[in-house]
């Protein structure tokens, strides 16, 4: 009996899916089969397997080691895993030792850029088949079960900003090389300011009709490509989708741009705000609603007139502004994600809603009888794992429809209205989540733990360095 029978880890269209897959590969002579698995980054990490092999050994599950999840975001080890419990508590996570990527097949397609090659996304189990705690993919499938569970489905679209650059010098020499590497010397494709005009699109339309025409490839639901304000700053949008399949669906677009751009000599980055002159920061937006599983209605959507939400709208968009603070860790993940959050900007500083005004943090779309109703949340960075920016946004907002929560009034100067500030700063935000009871029951103090443990480390290295500002202020002066 074979590793995903034996501890049933398939359902029925899983075990549909991998009977296409193993028909795909065959029809399709594809050589190679990448397994990869979103870390607690949101970056996919994994194998390469010679097709035939990773058909196999399908329902074998795929070993890898548990540091994969031991790394910040310089890739280095922050746990001292030789330790008894490898600095985790748990015997299977000491010594570097093994844990298993096990293939969705409902995941499965061919990479467009990447000839005969096929890509699957995985969940890791270990040995005796439960599911890796710290895996986010398993968490947030976990919070979209409960949901399910209640009759409920997740809906959420993706509207993302980035910045692609012309790719000067990646810098490889052997000197380059560290934890983190030298970054690339990069151009610019477009001066920006020119917002949506035809102009600045054509100027950037060769790079982005060659990740349109791959991510269409993909399967992605692609709605729009626009030209975003900033210096060649662009941004996707994509049609929204229920349960899990918008959250690989971010994941596996990062990575493909990433890939794809660097093929044909360009940079693209998700860095909220690259340090290069006159450079914008970039969102991500996550607009999201709740439909009923059985009748398909979305529950935002108000029927009496001059309501912009339903009852369960507004406790759920005020579950969202309640818990704003603590869940800011998991929009924003990164140290310089915080340097978007400026007031009088597009980005928001405080925990407040608003019908269709892009200074607030959560934008209500939509209004009586528009089955398109919905909350567009815009505190998120790009490089925002979106499992846990997801799974935090469900039990958020859910908490407020739980205790019925009242959300207070619309804010029409979002500057100005008196409201809980969102974190300042990386270190701000874990200290939120950790005083925050709400996420510690609801993730587990265990992942809490973990996760706080690795962001703590990364503003340790932060710290430590002296920057460009600490040597311009003090270096004469003293």
């Amino acid at each position: 009996m074979t590793f995903v029978a034996r501890h049933a880890l398939w359902s029925d269209e899983q075990k549909d899916a991998a009977t296409r897959m193993r028909r795909i590969v065959e029809d399709k002579n594809l050589e190679v089969i990448r397994l990869a698995f979103p870390d607690q980054h949101g970056i996919l990490r994994g194998k390469t397997i010679i097709a035939t092999e990773a058909i196999a050994s399908l329902e074998s599950g795929c070993s890898i080691t548990t540091t994969m999840l031991a790394k910040d975001t310089s890739h280095r080890t922050v746990f001292p895993v030789f330790t008894s419990g490898g600095g985790f508590g748990m015997k299977e996570m000491e010594g570097a030792a093994d844990v298993l990527m096990v293939a969705d097949p409902t995941t499965f397609r061919m990479l467009p850029w990447a000839p005969t090659t096929g890509w699957v996304l995985c969940d890791l189990y270990f040995g005796d088949g439960r599911p890796v705690p710290f895996a986010t993919r398993g968490l947030y499938r976990k919070v979209v079960d409960e949901l399910g569970r209640s009759g409920h489905d997740f809906v959420a679209g993706l509207e993302v900003e980035f910045h692609i650059f012309k790719l000067d010098d990646p810098h490889m020499r052997a000197e380059d090389a560290g934890q983190p590497g030298t970054p690339p010397s990069v151009s610019l494709l477009s001066h920006g300011y020119q917002y949506l005009t035809e102009q600045r699109f054509d100027q950037m339309e060769p790079v982005l009709e060659i990740l349109r025409r791959d991510i269409v490839a993909l399967g992605l639901p692609l709605r729009s490509v626009e030209v975003e304000f900033g210096p060649s700053q662009c941004e996707f949008t994509f049609a929204p989708k229920k349960g899990m399949e918008p959250a690989d669906n971010m994941v596996l677009f990062r990575s493909a741009v990433k890939q794809i751009a660097r093929r044909h000599g360009y940079h693209a980055t998700f860095m909220c705000r690259p340090k290069l002159p006159n450079l914008f920061a970039s969102g991500w937006h996550l607009h999201q609603s709740i439909v009923s599983r059985a009748s398909g209605e979305n529950l935002f959507m108000p029927r009496e007139a001059g309501q912009p939400l339903s009852e369960f709208g507004r406790f759920y968009l005020a579950g969202l502004l309640d818990h704003a603070r603590a869940a800011t860790v998991f929009t924003t993940p990164t140290i310089n994600g915080y340097k978007r959050y400026r007031s009088y900007s597009l980005a928001p500083d405080r925990a407040i809603w608003g019908r269709d005004n892009r200074g607030v943090m959560i934008r209500v779309l939509g209004g009586p009888n528009n089955d398109a109703t919905r909350l567009e949340n815009r505190v998120g960075e790009p490089a925002a794992n979106p499992y846990l920016y997801m799974s935090a946004q469900i039990l958020a907002g859910l908490d407020g429809v739980d205790r019925r929560l009242d959300p207070g009034p619309s804010a029409d100067t979002p500057y100005e209205t008196k409201a809980p500030l969102l974190p300042k700063s990386l270190r701000d935000a874990v200290s939120a989540l950790k005083d925050d009871p709400f996420f510690r029951e609801k993730f587990g103090a265990e992942f809490v733990d973990y996760y706080t443990h690795i962001k703590n480390a990364e503003i340790d290295r932060f710290l430590a360095e002296v920057t460009d500002w600490e040597h311009r202020e003090y270096f004469e002066m003293f």
